[in-house]
């Protein structure tokens, strides 16, 4: 039995994921579903060969990671996507990969899909992919202009978490301090708030 959840399924047919479980509850969603498990998520049941959806517009994968050191991860997470679309039959037209913290508002790549129109769908493995806060505002914007994000996998990541958090602070440190050393000031400061060292961030 194939299926995909039924918050995949509503994203797909550019439907509001609430609407479509309001559906299933009230018992007029206009397809057949299961669950797998007693109390886990509800699957639309699809065909073993699902014929690829007609989503209008263009259908991007984004794919992300912090820094360049992780940079062999983006094909592994591109593949990971890719696969998760051929599986549900959704289309993809190109794939986007960028390299930059997910605390940084400047991402020139991501900020091109989000600004072109007619990129209707952007696909991304998780939602920290996209942005690490704020996701749901980002979502609701583009919505209001037919728009979607589809998120692959709903669980939070952690393991770039860190090279994000010094991302953060090595902007606040270039701030307080001036740009040169902001790097080090950030590094020290969050080996601080770990326990790790008890020196002070202005040393």
């Amino acid at each position: 039995m194939f299926g995909v959840t039924l918050r995949e399924w509503a994203l797909v047919n550019n439907i509001h994921p609430q609407t479509a479980y309001r559906w299933h509850r009230e018992g007029v969603l206009p397809v057949e579903t299961f669950q797998p498990v007693p109390g886990g998520n509800i699957q639309v049941m699809l065909s073993t060969t699902p014929e690829p959806v007609d989503a209008p517009g263009e259908v991007v994968v984004y794919a992300r990671v912090s820094s360049h050191d992780q940079k062999p991860d983006l094909d592994s997470q591109v593949g990971r996507v890719a696969a998760w679309a051929a599986g549900s039959g959704v289309r993809v037209d190109r794939v986007v990969t960028e390299i930059g913290s997910g605390m940084n508002g400047t991402r020139a790549k991501l900020n091109g899909l989000l600004a072109d129109p007619s990129v209707t769908t952007i696909v991304v493995e998780h939602k920290d992919r996209l942005a690490r806060m704020n996701t749901e505002l980002v979502c609701s914007a583009l919505s209001a202009s037919g728009r979607n994000i589809m998120i692959v996998d709903e669980t939070e990541l952690d393991d770039d978490l860190v090279a994000d958090m010094v991302s953060v602070l090595t902007s606040f440190c270039a701030r307080l301090y001036g740009k040169r050393g902001a790097a080090n000031r950030a590094v020290k400061a969050l080996a601080a708030a770990e326990g790790k060292t008890g020196g002070s961030v202005a040393s």
